[in-house]
């Protein structure tokens, strides 16, 4: 009677539970995204179909799937599974689940795996608590992160455990999560309403999934509409198709080469409400800080780089503080396009057939050899000079009838002509 109740309840909990603990896979081939670990034949699915896998942390942003990939290998392995919060437990609960799992394994001769989520949470002392029984064999641990765990896990623990990397996930695995939901719901929806969420999705599923049960509830029995959609994301729909996608982005890449900071905030403020992503906005601002400021000011590709890491530490909302900061230092930066100049010239030289000759004096003198064929001979170390440098040739005899780069005067840029005046054309 006991075993049919208990039977009963768990039904009611699983009809109850939300969307996104109801569509959770119980095998690898349900899963969805991640294709690059559990596509066939790749790393994470091999050593799982062979339960052979071994302490392992994944690692990725919120709702790709780092629980769920925990569960489906549960219900495949032939191990004892346990599974615990970083948020809850202590080096107490460690230590119960590590003598239960040696029981087990000397009494069954059967492993565990231990799931232990939000690893990132656990203090250095929890975490060496962990480190005899993963070295030794007695735990698999399986750790998930949404923290570098290259900063938040001690050194020990990572270097004896697998890293996976997940990523968010794409729009077709995205919209993959929605018709399965959708299925669930029992409940149709217009392909705007799809295309809404699709877009605001982030790559985060979880995210999806809980918007989506929101607005099939306010929809039933009718179909899903973009209204339904927009009033469970706390949310109105901007017009953000494919083509608003590359107008917006050229205007906004456009406002910052012309020092327009207003114009740059704008287009990001623009952006960021239509749910683009924030790491495409950043590897824009990458690409601009060498391409359209250069050497004017050295500093623009450090600050686009910090803006692109403090995206992956801290993503959105907060993130955005860290991409306007980018884009005011980037539209306020000199502007200089010769850096970007010079290696299209240097490469347009070379696929146009200038391939010289290494000279005699600067080819390689590291092996016995290389002096007897003049390798090296008559080279000058810069380092000898007083100056710390010295006028010799060190391109090809084809480069000699020109320059590459020429430097402006804006910025810093004016800095480096001075010193390539200085040290007078090298060729």
């Amino acid at each position: 009677m006991t075993d049919l109740f208990s039977s009963a309840a768990a039904d009611r909990l699983r009809q109850q539970a939300p969307l996104a603990a109801r569509l959770r896979p119980t095998n690898l081939d349900e899963v969805v995204g991640q294709a690059h670990l559990v596509g066939p034949g790749k790393p994470l699915r091999r050593l799982v179909e062979l339960d052979r896998l071994t302490s392992t942390i994944f690692w990725g942003p919120p709702g790709t799937g780092k629980t769920t990939l925990a569960l489906a290998i549960a219900a495949t392995t032939k191990r004892a599974f346990e599974q615990m919060s970083a948020v809850t437990a202590g080096v107490k609960d460690v230590r119960e689940v590590i003598e239960r799992a040696r029981q087990r394994l000397g009494e069954h001769d059967r492993g565990t795996i231990l799931f232990l989520d939000e690893i990132h949470r656990f203090s250095k002392s929890q975490q060496d608590a962990l480190l005899p029984a993963v070295e030794d064999g007695t735990l698999t641990l399986i750790g998930a992160t949404t923290e570098n765990p290259f900063f938040e896990v001690n050194p020990p623990l990572r270097s004896r455990s697998t890293l996976f990397r997940l990523e968010p996930l794409d729009s077709a695995a995205i919209r993959q999560l929605i018709e399965r939901g959708l299925a669930a719901e029992a409940i149709s929806a217009t392909p705007d309403a799809i295309d809404l969420l699709a877009d605001r999705a982030g790559g985060d599923g979880r995210q999806v999934l809980t918007a989506l049960e929101v607005a099939c509830a306010l929809a039933y029995p009718d179909p899903m509409t973009v209204e339904h959609v927009e009033s469970a994301l706390g949310t109105s729909a901007l017009r953000y198709g494919r083509d608003d996608h590359y107008d917006v982005i050229s205007a906004f890449i456009k406002s910052i080469r012309g020092s327009d900071v207003d114009a740059g905030l704008y287009w990001l403020a623009r952006m960021l409400e239509a749910g683009e992503d924030a790491r495409f906005i950043a590897r824009r601002l990458i690409i601009l800080a060498s391409e359209d400021i250069g050497m004017a000011d050295p500093q623009a590709l450090v600050v686009a780089v910090a803006a692109a890491h403090a995206i992956e530490h801290v993503g959105l909302p907060e993130g955005q503080l860290n991409l306007a900061q980018a884009v005011v230092h980037l539209a306020t930066a000199p502007k200089s396009n010769r850096t970007a100049l010079g290696i299209w010239n240097a490469r347009t030289l070379v696929r146009d057939g200038m391939i010289g000759e290494v000279p005699a004096h600067l080819r390689d003198t590291s092996y016995k050899a290389a002096s007897s064929l003049g390798h090296g001979a008559g080279y000058v170390y810069p380092h000898d000079d007083p100056r710390g440098w010295v006028p010799q040739q060190y391109g090809p005899d084809e480069l000699s009838k020109g320059s590459l780069y020429e430097p402006t005067e804006h910025g810093f840029e004016q800095e480096v002509a001075n010193r390539m005046n200085e040290h007078g054309k090298q060729t």
